[in-house]
């Protein structure tokens, strides 16, 4: 993987401009997604279309996309020379990453009970981005990120660590209340109950958005923030899609319940 690396850059200088170039191009992205999701929804799950290429199994497709966010930052740190790893605040926002991944590319999808085929465009683009994120995410913290020493107990680190905990926890709650929905043997759509389904219909939405808010929170970095700006925008987009077909099917849907943020949107 280093061999790859050198190259690919002649320096660390080139690499670490490469890294911000990365952050910056995923925020023009988010811009982009933002105005395209203004025409459509993400194409997968119940908004799925034969538009966008043939269908992909459901558990087979989360597994193969997700799972390069979780391999490519794993070799980085494993088989590459890893200047940042021995540091505390480093080490911590790495353990978050992996935390998230390790449960969504090899958890996660084995959990999905039935599921929407996912199209093979949309396969191929999340993809394409688990592994550019995987590698600017975790190359920048465990190669180039500095924090001050005492950086653990700043209040960007605290109130973002706490947050991605919360953040983490809603997500992972949430997943479980929409996989046992339905008994064995029963199809069809029913009103998630329960925890922040509560409160908002996009409840997961709601956990992994204040996951990677945190994560910005604590990292205090270009390239948390662009991934927490995109996740944003994604998901945004996501929850209010599912809040107004919720509406349209269900004539008992609770009628305070928000798209979002609670009490809010």
């Amino acid at each position: 993987m280093d061999a790859l690396l050198s190259r690919l850059f002649s320096s660390e200088g080139e690499e670490l401009r490469t890294l911000d170039c990365m952050a910056y191009s995923m925020l023009f992205m988010a811009a982009c997604t933002f105005v395209t999701l203004l025409f459509e929804y993400v194409p997968y799950g119940r908004y799925a279309t034969s538009r966008y290429g043939f269908p992909v199994n459901a558990r087979l497709a989360w597994f193969v996309q997700e799972l390069p966010a979780f391999l490519v930052p794993l070799c980085l740190v494993v088989w590459t020379p890893s200047r940042k790893t021995s540091l505390l605040p480093n080490q911590l926002l790495i353990a978050m990453y992996f935390c998230h991944y390790v449960q969504r590319s090899l958890i996660y999808p084995f959990l999905i009970r039935g599921g929407k085929p996912t199209p093979f465009l949309s396969f191929v683009l999340a993809v394409a981005f688990c592994m550019f994120n995987g590698y600017m995410q975790i190359r920048y913290l465990s190669h180039y990120a500095e924090y001050p020493a005492d950086w653990v107990t700043h209040p960007s680190f605290i109130a973002g660590s706490v947050l991605w905990l919360l953040g983490w926890l809603v997500n992972l709650h949430s997943d479980h209340i929409l996989r046992n929905l339905r008994k064995p043997g029963e199809t069809g759509y029913k009103i998630p109950t329960g925890g922040m389904f509560e409160y908002v219909s996009g409840a997961n939405f709601l956990g992994e958005i204040a996951e990677w808010v945190g994560f910005a929170l604590a990292g205090s970095s270009v390239h948390s923030s662009a991934f927490a700006i995109f996740t944003i925008v994604v998901l945004a987009s996501r929850a209010v899609a599912h809040h107004k077909w919720y509406l349209a099917k269900f004539e008992d849907y609770p009628p305070r319940r928000k798209a979002l943020i609670p009490f809010l949107l």
